[in-house]
């Protein structure tokens, strides 16, 4: 799962906007891993990491 830290608009999804902290990629859209890695270093046309892996933590008992 990824994290939007930076807002932007999805041109590869119908320029579905993503406000910072939402989930990347929406439900309902699946990226190709190459878009993933364009948004997740700064290879993209901003030039600026736009999303984040995030861990998911183990629920506490």
């Amino acid at each position: 799962m990824y994290r939007t830290i930076v807002y932007f608009e999805d041109l590869q999804d119908d320029s579905h906007p993503y406000n910072v902290g939402d989930i990347y990629p929406r439900e309902g859209f699946t990226p190709s891993d190459e878009r993933i890695k364009e948004l997740a270093t700064d290879k993209n046309i901003r030039g600026i990491p736009l999303i984040k892996k995030e861990e998911r933590k183990p629920k506490k008992k």
